[in-house]
């Protein structure tokens, strides 16, 4: 199924039912009195997340969706039957946003949680609400109102605790693969990744996070080159970061001015992601010398003016992951604690 993140559609709210006009005609009854009923409510518009979802591909081709009207007042009291709201499924981590205003309508962060997004009509009021002492033959009834109407756009964001940074072939597809039971594609050319995966990383039996791998970046992708920059949200509910830089790239490019490029994107992105809890991480020792390694660590850390934890791993032979695991799900404890 292809990966969509952000689709626009319209929505509409039903318009409530008319109020009736109505007076009572029985025999031997010459004045009856009104009995005009109410309207009934239009059908409002709900968005639901739902945790079998993770792409709001129908909305692609479904663009307009729009309840129904309330059914109008009839004689005898009868009030009008108001028609049914209708309910959206999208993923969890949707966002929705109003087009017209920008605003923020609200995030669907849980299993379950609704989100009213068109208020259906208020339903009319027939003319026996108008009746009173001094007007026993009331000939006036209100319209039901409107329904809103909006255009939304929904974005989607994935739930994360650690995210993964790096150019393409970094190794990131090969490390969650790796850590968790996730299986993205993994191959020796660029942009093997074309849109996010999600993986559960299990420490121990109670203990887990989940880790997520986007497509590369390459300079440049601020401007649109490449994939862009347009999968970086899915980075931003995260909590912890992991910067991979591949010391033994098959271009032959240094490794410190390529983990300068990645940082240089992300800043252009958002000032916010790049102040998110970052640690490095050099993948692909297996394939230079102690010794190369050692000098390709300290330009890193020098174009860097890296402060911050620094690990030492290859994804491929599962080499030092294991201790990042753990240190990874310490630190998220910590932060969960602190929060």
């Amino acid at each position: 199924m292809k990966f969509v993140d952000e689709v626009a559609i319209r929505v509409e709210a039903g318009k409530g039912g008319n109020g009736c006009v109505s007076f009572r005609r029985e025999k031997f009854i010459p004045f009856g009195g009104p009995n005009g009923g109410d309207g009934g409510d239009g059908g409002s518009v709900y968005l639901e997340a739902d945790p079998n979802l993770n792409t709001l591909i129908d909305y692609r081709y479904m663009r307009l969706h729009r309840a129904k009207n309330g059914q109008a007042g009839m004689g005898s009291e009868c009030t009008g039957k108001s028609a049914d709201d209708i309910t959206l499924p999208v993923p969890i981590g949707t966002l929705a946003y109003d087009v017209e205003t920008g605003e923020l309508l609200g995030d669907l962060t849980h299993a379950g949680q609704r989100l009213l997004v068109a208020q259906g009509g208020f339903h009319g009021l027939g003319n026996t609400r108008f009746k009173s002492s001094t007007n026993r033959a009331p000939r006036q009834s209100s319209p039901g109102s409107e329904g809103e109407k909006r255009h939304l756009r929904l974005e989607m964001q994935v739930l994360a605790d650690v995210g993964l940074l790096g150019l393409p072939n970094a190794g990131k597809s090969t490390l969650i693969s790796t850590v968790s039971a996730a299986k993205p594609k993994i191959a020796d050319y660029p942009f093997t990744t074309l849109y996010p995966h999600l993986g559960v990383v299990r420490v121990e039996a109670s203990r887990s996070f989940v880790m997520a791998d986007i497509p590369g970046l390459i300079e440049g992708a601020a401007e649109g080159a490449g994939l862009g920059i347009r999968f970086l949200r899915h980075l931003q509910r995260t909590r912890l970061l992991l910067h991979l830089v591949d010391v033994a790239p098959p271009d032959g490019a240094d490794p410190a001015v390529s983990a300068q490029i990645v940082i240089q994107e992300l800043a252009k992105f958002d000032e916010a992601l790049l102040n998110k809890p970052r640690w490095l991480v050099l993948n692909k020792i297996d394939q230079v010398s102690k010794e190369e390694l050692a000098d390709i660590k300290q330009r890193v850390v020098s174009a860097l003016d890296w402060q911050g934890k620094v690990f030492e791993i290859s994804a491929l032979i599962s080499e030092g992951t294991k201790q990042m695991v753990y240190q990874i799900m310490q630190a998220l404890e910590e932060l969960s604690q602190t929060a």
